[in-house]
């Protein structure tokens, strides 16, 4: 294209437009609400637990490679799940599974608040990533049949952006400040916040229509589960045993053969968990692989700089997490405006965009020393990252299930809330490997530093191929998006 050309209009994400003119009644914003709630939980929770893990440790004498389980324990049951639970949901109904994982959620929020043991609190941390493993596609599924695809879908995902970054934000501040009080505090925070998000839920949230008349597919669902929970048991595990240890190359064969096994499965029964077809559907592909890389970049880097800041500098948690509140503040702040920029110019464009601001984020934080930079580092990296989320998380989502069949949203909620979990896992495991292989002390960059962050920045560059696989992005568009994200703002 020309340096003169201008901007033609994006292609549409599906070749069947949906209507536009779906009014937002009381009950249709009630719903969109239990559905934030939902995600704001989520965010929370994820975020005041890291904040309040060297506490945990002292509390109650764990190990660090104990320690690594609190989150770990989590992401394996969120990760390993989210293909069974986005199908279920489609199967015995959206609204039912997401109330049912909601009562799961908040009672094992209250047991995790009160067990005295290491491993006790471990387990509750899985049964809590189990149930967010059923709510997340659950509540993303609702959203995407509930709102029409096009504009209405495009301004509610907005919408469901901003609680999702605004719980992460939240947590970080509220696991600073309630960990000076009693870290089972913060265990405990999210239990009455789902019991109100559940009676909500039960009065505003349509009740399920007809049941999907598709069958169990239970060898499809056994390995399946099996494979995504072994994978992330495997890379999580992995520092620890050792890459090359008989005990890891065992079990990545044997995911590999439970991955064989479901292809064979969903190839041979009348109704698959997962109809291998949807894969045909290129703009799901690219979102789930990028979703990978934008989640394995941010969580391996989050993980650097906590180190950073934390040890190397010896900033406090609430510093800390005061030092990247502002890419929870752009995002919280973007939704609506994102919105209106995927309905003008497509997904794509978004994610692309998006991709290179996590690039140059990551990019960035290689000029960190062992002396604070706040204002020519850390928050231009802050503002980047939140620029990063506020273009392309909406974008993903709504890349991720255009022109899906209604019964088959639920499949592709899952596929992406999987590609963000297994990604994270993954690219965190590697990088904690390479983070370790190097000493972490007050006032002193490890030899390890540029080599973690160069990892993730190259994640990153890889998340950005896959976006823009297929088709170039006008050039002027990073120009036209950024004005109109400016105007829109201002209005």
């Amino acid at each position: 294209m020309s340096s003169t050309a201008t901007l033609s209009p994006p292609a549409p994400d599906t070749s069947s437009p949906a209507p536009a003119d779906q009014r937002w009644t009381p009950r249709l914003w009630g719903t969109l609400l239990v559905l934030c709630a939902v995600l704001f939980l989520d965010g929370l929770d994820v975020s005041m637990v890291g904040v309040t893990l060297p506490a945990i440790q002292s509390d109650l004498g764990l190990s660090t490679a104990t320690l690594q389980w609190i989150v770990s324990g989590y992401v394996l049951g969120y990760g390993g799940l989210l293909l069974l639970g986005g199908r279920t949901a489609d199967l015995l109904g959206r609204r039912r599974v997401l109330l049912i994982a909601l009562a799961v959620f908040a009672g094992a929020s209250v047991l995790g608040g009160l067990v005295e043991d290491g491993t006790l609190l471990i387990a509750t941390r899985f049964v809590k990533g189990l149930a967010a493993a059923f709510t997340a596609p659950a509540g993303l599924s609702i959203l995407t049949t509930t709102f029409r695809e096009g504009p209405v879908r495009n301004r509610a995902l907005g919408i469901y952006t901003v609680f999702g970054a605004s719980g992460f934000s939240s947590g970080l501040i509220l696991g600073g400040l309630l960990t000076e009080i009693d870290w089972r505090v913060t265990f405990l925070l999210p239990a009455p916040l789902a019991v109100l998000a559940l009676i909500a839920g039960l009065r505003l949230i349509p009740r399920d229509g007809a049941r999907n008349p598709g069958g169990y597919d239970v060898l499809g669902a056994a390995t399946s589960t099996g494979a995504l929970l072994l994978l992330v048991f495997t890379v999580v595990n992995a520092p620890e045993a050792g890459w090359t240890s008989l005990r890891t190359l065992g079990s990545l064969a044997l995911v590999v053969a439970l991955a064989a096994a479901f292809v064979i499965a969903e190839r041979t029964v009348a109704h698959p968990l997962v109809r291998l077809g949807i894969f045909a559907n290129r703009s799901l592909v690219r979102a789930d692989l990028t979703a990978m890389a934008v989640s394995g970049g941010y969580l391996s880097f989050q993980f650097i700089v906590a180190l950073y800041l934390q040890t190397v500098l010896g900033w406090s948690p609430l510093q800390m997490a005061l030092s990247l509140l502002p890419a929870g503040i752009i995002v919280a702040s973007s939704g609506p405006v994102v919105g209106r920029l995927i309905t003008r110019y497509g997904t794509r464009r978004l994610i692309a965009l998006g991709m290179v601001a996590f690039v140059a984020a990551y990019a960035l934080f290689l000029r960190a020393g062992p002396e604070p930079e706040f204002g020519t580092v850390i928050l231009p990296t802050a503002l980047l990252l939140g620029l990063g989320f506020a273009l392309s998380f909406s974008a993903l989502n709504v890349q991720a299930t255009n022109g899906v069949a209604d019964d088959e949203q639920g499949l592709a909620s899952g596929l992406v809330q999987s590609s963000f979990q297994v990604g994270g896992a993954i690219a965190l495991a590697v990088t904690s490997a390479v983070v370790g292989g190097g000493a972490i002390e007050p006032g002193r960059l490890p030899d390890t530093f540029v080599p973690a962050i160069g990892l993730v920045t190259a994640i990153s560059l890889l998340g950005l191929l896959a976006a823009v696989l297929g088709r170039r992005p006008g050039r002027h568009a990073a120009q036209r998006v950024a004005r109109d994200l400016v105007s829109e703002g201002a209005a």
